[in-house]
C-alpha cells in the first residue's frame, strides 16, 4: 500500500503535463495511422486467433473465413477508435489537458467531418466483408456484426453513450471477449460450444484490462468532462484492484478449465506470460498514474495478444 501512496503523490503533476505535440503533418497518411491506434489493435486480433483455433480443435477450418473475420474485426475496431476520437471531442472529453496520446480531432490534425467519413468507411468495409460471413454463418453472424458496429458507435456517441455511464468495461468484455471468440469459432464450426466459452472468458479479462488501464490514466480528466467511466465511479484505488484481478484471473480460469478437461492441456502454454502480467500488476499496483500509464497501456495490449497467441497455440499442440 505504501508504494500506492508514494506514486500517487506525484500524479497531480503528471496529469498537468500536456501530451506531446504531434509531429506528423495534417492531412498525411500518418494522421490516419495515428487515428487507427495500431497499438490497441491486438484487442481485436487475439480473440479471432483463439476462436479460430477452437474451430480447428473441433475439426473445422476455413482459411478464407478466418481472414474475413480477422479483417472485419480489425475494421470494426478501427471504426470504433475513430468514433471515440470524434465523439469524445464533440462531448468535450478530449481537451488540451489530455494525458493520453494525442487524438487527431482534438489536436486539429483532421476535421470532425473527415474523421466521421473515415469512421463510416471503416464500418462500411466491415459490413461488406460481413456479407460473405453471413452467407457462411447465417443470421447469428448478421446479429453479431450489427450489434458490434452499434456498440462501437454508441460507446461514446448517440444520446446516451454507455461508455460515459460506466458500462464500457462490460461492453468490451462481451464484444471483444465472449462475442469475438465464440463468433470466430462459430464461423468455422457452425455451432457454439462450451470449449469456445471457456476460451473466451480469459480473453475477455485480458482485453478488458486494456480499457481499465486506459480509463485509470484518464480518470481525472474524464471526471472533469462528465465522462463517468467505471474508473471514475470506483476511484483510482479500486480501479487498480480491478486491473490486477483482470490480469491474474485468466491464469486461474485456464488452470481450472484445463484440469476440468474443458480446455486441452496445451493451453497451459498461456501461463508463459505470467511474468509479464506480474510486472504490469506491480507497476499499476505501485501507483503509476497519468502519462506514466501510456507504456503500461501499450504493454497490456501486447500481453493480451501474446496470451491469445499462446492460448490459441495450445489448441494446436
Amino acid at each position: 500500500m505504501r508504494c500506492w501512496r508514494i506514486a500517487s503523490h506525484g500524479s497531480a503533476v503528471l496529469r498537468l503535463m500536456a501530451p506531446p505535440v504531434p509531429s506528423v503533418p495534417a492531412g498525411s497518411w500518418q494522421v490516419w495511422v495515428m487515428a487507427a491506434r495500431p497499438a490497441t489493435l491486438p484487442a481485436s486480433v487475439a480473440p479471432v486467433l483463439v476462436g479460430t483455433a477452437v474451430g480447428l480443435y473441433e475439426g473445422a477450418f476455413s482459411l478464407v473465413s478466418f481472414l474475413a473475420v480477422l479483417t472485419a474485426a480489425v475494421l470494426i475496431q478501427i471504426g470504433t477508435n475513430l468514433a471515440n476520437d470524434l465523439f469524445d471531442f464533440e462531448q468535450g472529453a478530449d481537451t488540451a489537458q489530455r494525458v493520453g496520446p494525442p487524438r487527431v480531432t482534438q489536436s486539429g490534425l483532421a476535421s470532425p467531418r473527415q474523421v466521421r467519413s473515415a469512421m463510416i468507411a471503416s464500418f462500411a468495409l466491415a459490413g461488406v466483408i460481413g456479407l460473405y460471413l453471413v452467407a457462411v454463418g447465417g443470421w447469428p453472424i448478421l446479429l453479431i456484426g450489427l450489434c458490434s458496429i452499434a456498440a462501437g458507435i454508441t460507446y461514446t456517441g448517440g444520446p446516451w453513450p454507455f461508455g460515459y455511464h460506466g458500462l464500457g468495461d462490460v461492453a468490451v468484455f462481451v464484444f471483444f471477449g465472449l462475442v469475438a471468440v465464440m463468433g470466430s469459432a462459430y464461423v468455422q464450426t457452425g455451432s457454439f460450444s462450451g470449449v469456445a466459452l471457456a476460451a473466451a472468458l480469459p480473453v475477455g479479462c485480458t482485453v478488458t484490462a486494456i480499457l481499465v488501464v486506459n480509463n485509470l490514466r484518464d480518470v481525472e480528466t474524464d471526471r472533469q468532462a462528465g465522462k463517468y467511466t467505471l474508473a471514475v465511479r470506483l476511484g483510482p484505488a479500486l480501479t487498480r484492484l480491478q486491473y490486477i484481478l483482470l490480469l491474474l484471473l485468466p491464469y486461474g480460469l485456464v488452470a481450472v478449465f484445463v484440469m476440468g478437461n474443458v480446455l486441452p492441456r496445451g493451453c497451459w502454454l498461456a501461463w508463459v506470460t505470467v511474468p509479464v502480467a506480474l510486472s504490469l500488476v506491480r507497476r499499476v499496483g505501485c501507483g503509476a498514474a497519468g502519462r506514466a500509464l501510456n507504456p503500461v497501456l501499450k504493454r497490456t495490449a501486447q500481453l493480451h495478444l501474446l496470451f491469445g497467441l499462446l492460448l490459441a497455440g495450445g489448441f494446436l499442440l
